[in-house]
């Protein structure tokens, strides 16, 4: 059983992973028949069990199965909402136009998510140490903690700036409301402690019923790219490297084919650092998982009979003209990424044109299944968070045209052209005689990229975006680098300082 298989029921514990335990002496009274904090946290199981809820609001509206496209592709130049117009989706619309309330629900529900995820982790990072229990389990299960509780924080400091760093969990209701905003340098402090420290605990690899944990390369890799969006490039080159060197060790390597990345039978396989593990019928009609929407809310907008995604999809996150213009002839990624229009389904159906809310013709393929089983906005796709070819290309960047980074990149573009990733391919690779170097590995994250929630990211960390979205037309001033402060929040603790322009 994988961890995906896991996570289902694993998320039940959520309420007693979070609570803060407040009570009077006069209601002091211990329950036998419900589960606490207090009466959990005695066996290894249990240790296992909260270890993995940590994962679980990875899945759900305010992470990867929702917010986070919304914000990483919608939000920049990568796509646009798309949809049925109107009132369609229009939490999404106040995202692409930069006409962002204080109360937008994805902004919102990605605050709560990711903390409602450090406040597992750090249940886990409190409670599991006093366990009886066998090590190197025990090791383990704090190293995932801690890779999680980095990975919550990383998606917040980045979106937010300063956030609250809450490393214990809260003993009253009044102490949780009352956080107020560290310096995002001291987050980002605390992130690279949490990884480098889970790096001394975790397995390189997993397999079995255990595969889709957190790994050590996953906390390398993630380390790396943390130093990279510091713009600490000597450290950020030094973990790409070991992550690269220790991935080679344990058998990890880039696909030959790009496109078995994004495919069910090749999940969690030889180029995968982490991903989102997703499954399918357990659930319909939610954005909290366990199955992914987005092969729903991305699939071609109600077409051919039957519908292209079963109960047709949403034409949502359509692809942006220049972002298709970007992959050049014999790039194969174009086809593993993008539905062209003539492009035909699994089933004789074709691509047209132009769809409703959508002129252009093009739709996502990287989360696209195809299977009839798959629909109701459940998924069992898992989504990739981050694959050896990035590190790759962080390397490329950190390292700049050397020759050590323009053979790391140029494996990735080797491999995009279907050739052979160690073979020196004049046609395609860059050499130290290349324009821009900086720039044409932002445009290489870009199209390989594309679609897996980073190009906002990148395009604040390097101080693009305000001008890339405003020569799209898009109404952005200075502040929207940062996301606003959930009203919501403010109301419960005012301590927290809305950002500037909101």
């Amino acid at each position: 059983m994988l961890l995906s298989k896991r996570l289902g029921t694993a998320g039940l514990l959520l309420g007693l992973l979070t609570s803060a335990g407040c009570t009077k002496e006069y209601l002091d009274i211990k329950p036998t028949d419900t589960v606490t904090a207090e009466n959990f946290y005695k066996t290894q199981t249990d240790a296992l069990q909260a270890t993995t809820a940590a994962y679980s609001q990875l899945y759900q509206n305010g992470m990867f199965n929702y917010s986070l496209w919304g914000i990483g592709d919608v939000m920049s130049d990568n796509s646009f909402l798309g949809g049925g117009g109107a009132a369609d989706g229009i939490e999404f619309q106040q995202l692409d136009s930069y006409n962002i309330p204080t109360t937008n629900p994805l902004v919102t529900s990605h605050w709560q998510r990711a903390y409602l995820g450090i406040g597992q982790a750090n249940q886990v990072l409190l409670r599991v140490p006093d366990i009886n229990m066998d090590a190197t389990l025990k090791n383990r299960c704090l190293g995932e903690a801690e890779f999680l509780r980095a990975l919550y924080y990383f998606y917040l400091v980045r979106g937010f700036g300063d956030v609250p760093l809450v490393l214990t969990p809260a003993t009253s209701a009044a102490e949780a409301a009352s956080q107020t905003r560290t310096p995002a340098a001291q987050v980002y402090d605390q992130i690279i402690k949490d990884l480098t420290d889970a790096i001394t605990k975790l397995p390189a690899t997993y397999s079995g019923d255990d595969l889709g944990r957190a790994s050590k390369l996953a906390a390398r890799g993630l380390l790396a790219k943390v130093y990279l969006t510091r713009k600490d490039l000597p450290n950020a080159a030094i973990q790409a490297r070991t992550t690269i060197s220790e991935a080679t060790a344990a058998g990890k390597a880039l696909w030959p084919n790009f496109a078995n990345n994004f495919q069910v039978a090749f999940e969690n396989g030889q180029e995968s650092l982490f991903e989102v593990q997703f499954k399918n019928g357990l659930s319909n009609y939610s954005t909290d998982g366990p199955g992914s929407v987005m092969n729903e809310f991305w699939g071609a907008r109600f077409f051919g009979s039957p519908y292209v995604v079963a109960s047709g999809g949403y034409g949502f996150n359509v692809p942006e003209k220049d972002l298709v213009a970007g992959y050049a002839a014999g790039d194969t990624r174009r086809a593993a990424t993008l539905f062209a229009p003539g492009d035909l389904y699994p089933d004789g159906q074709v691509q047209p044109a132009s769809l409703v809310g959508n002129p252009n013709g093009y739709s996502i393929r990287k989360q696209y299944v195809g299977r009839t089983d798959v629909n109701n906005w459940d998924s069992p796709l898992n989504f990739p968070v981050l694959r050896l070819a990035e590190v790759y290309l962080i390397l490329a960047e950190a390292t700049g045209p050397t020759a050590e980074g323009l053979e790391a990149i140029n494996k990735v573009r080797r491999r995009a052209f279907g050739l052979p990733i160690n073979t020196p391919a004049a046609a395609v690779d860059y050499t130290a005689a290349t324009p821009n170097f900086t720039d044409a590995v932002i445009q290489e994250r870009r199209l390989e990229l594309a679609f897996e929630d980073d190009r906002w990211y990148d395009l604040k960390r390097t101080n693009k975006l305000v001008s890339v979205m405003k020569a799209q037309g898009k109404s952005i001033q200075d502040f929207n680098n940062l996301l606003p402060i959930p009203q919501a929040e403010i109301n419960v603790n005012p301590n927290l300082k809305q950002n500037d322009g909101y």
